[in-house]
């Protein structure tokens, strides 16, 4: 080995340190990055040609950049409900233009904000994507067929009665009324005065409410008739009469729920659970279709529901589904990637799924702009999962990822790294020393 090549591998080590020094100093301005993975220095030995001997000539230094993007940051709350981390294996799928005709990126830098145009990005620029939720509540899996998620696009939402259910006492003590026919408490003039009578609202197929008048007749001994009858306008309806439904409620000795027959139009349909259909004929004018309503009266031989007891009639408590039509208030992002709406009458419903990508050899991926990795040969090809599934990680929201640098190990790496580079320094200046003397020496 001659002194020219102990002064090139001096020249080497004198590279490969300022490589190093380079990786820390990287690391140490991204302590504070969301989701940054650190690098560390991998340092290995660089042969020169071997002689006719089979030595090698010079033996010199290189250094690389080694990624450590598996290793799980800490994760921090936050305020916000689009911050979004991930515990486990993934990345969220973004992309770099929210028409999804940029680059296909991946991240765990999840600060997601909207923009002026409701599409969630991070503090990069980078736009996340996912599936939306069909009106049949499935979800895509064909990664072609992922969208920018956009909360501008939430549209507001009402939701139709389809079940209520009362609780309430008859009082066992009224009068008996003879006489009585089906629908005389609505239709005849003058009506048959109710012996009970309460008012329900529902709600529409467009998220109106609508007004529903209930009355109570007692016509035998454990014996009552009833009425449901629209208290809206007649114009909204297809027929000539408020009157909805009618039948008869029996109750036992004991003053429990005894039976539930409907005799709407004449008929006579036993009920076998205590419930029964109330079917509103909409017309067209209003612009609904008609709509059938689940009366849940109670259990048979309870007091769940209706109940006979020698105390004032009273309606207890109501259960009523459907709501009036509300707008967005916010989202809520479920562990498992799914975004709900949430809206002012308190309904939720699912909008979108954020996935995550998994790979074969996620350190394989190739660093990007913006915190981001691309998909490369040696990372495999992104395999696209719900999060929880798959090998796939969890998503916590109101939460962010930190960055795993550690700044202790990266000083102490910095320390160790200068030594390294003044010692090759050393040896460059010894073996232009050694040169100088030989030099002289031919003088």
């Amino acid at each position: 080995m001659s002194l020219y090549d102990a002064m090139m591998i001096g020249v080497a080590g004198l590279d490969a340190n300022s490589r190093a020094l380079s990786i820390s100093s990287s690391n140490i301005a991204n302590v504070n990055t969301v989701g940054y993975k650190t690098s560390q220095s991998a340092f290995s030995t660089m042969l020169a040609a071997s002689g006719g001997s089979g030595g090698a000539s010079g033996i010199g230094v290189m250094a690389a950049a080694q990624q450590n993007i598996v290793q799980q940051g800490l994760l921090f709350s936050t305020s916000s409900p689009t911050d979004l981390a991930i515990s486990g294996n993934g990345f969220f799928c973004v992309n770099t233009s929210a028409d999804k005709l940029g680059q296909t990126l991946f991240t765990r830098a999840g600060s997601f904000t909207p923009d002026a145009n409701g599409n969630l990005q991070n503090s990069a620029g980078l736009y996340l994507m996912g599936f939306p939720v069909g009106t049949d509540g499935k979800v895509g899996t064909n990664p072609t067929t992922m969208q920018t998620i956009n909360l501008n696009g939430l549209a507001g939402k009402g939701e139709a009665t389809d079940k209520m259910s009362l609780q309430a006492n008859l009082q066992a003590s009224d009068d008996v009324v003879t006489g009585y026919q089906a629908g005389d408490m609505t239709n005849k003039v003058p009506p048959t005065p109710a012996e009970f009578q309460t008012s329900v609202n529902v709600f529409d197929t467009q998220g109106g409410s609508q007004p529903l008048k209930i009355s109570y007749i007692k016509t035998d001994a454990n014996t009552w008739q009833y009425e449901v009858a629209y208290d809206g306008p007649q114009a909204n309806l297809t027929t000539s009469t408020p009157l909805i439904a009618t039948g008869t409620i029996t109750f036992d000795s004991n003053g429990a729920l005894a039976g539930v027959t409907d005799t709407t139009n004449g008929g006579s349909t036993v009920s076998t659970d205590g419930s029964v259909n109330l079917t509103i004929p909409w017309s067209s004018a209003s612009g609904l279709q008609s709509q059938t309503i689940n009366f849940d009266m109670g259990s048979f031989g309870k007091t769940d529901g209706f109940s006979q007891f020698d105390t004032s009639s009273v309606v207890t408590a109501q259960n009523i589904d459907g709501a009036v039509f509300g707008n967005v208030t916010g989202v809520t992002i479920k562990p498992d990637g799914t975004v709900y709406a949430n809206y002012s009458n308190g309904l939720t419903q699912a909008a979108f799924e954020i996935p995550l990508a998994t790979f074969a050899n996620a350190d394989g991926l190739s660093q990007a702009s913006g915190n981001a990795f691309a998909q490369s040969a040696n990372s495999g090809t992104a395999l696209i999962n719900p999060a929880g599934t798959a090998g796939a990680g969890s998503i916590a929201s109101n939460s962010l990822e930190g960055s795993t640098v550690d700044l202790a190990t990266e000083f102490t790496n910095m320390i160790t790294t200068q030594r390294a580079y003044s010692a090759s320094a050393r040896v460059v200046t010894t073996a232009s020393d050694m040169l100088t003397e030989l030099m002289q020496m031919g003088r």
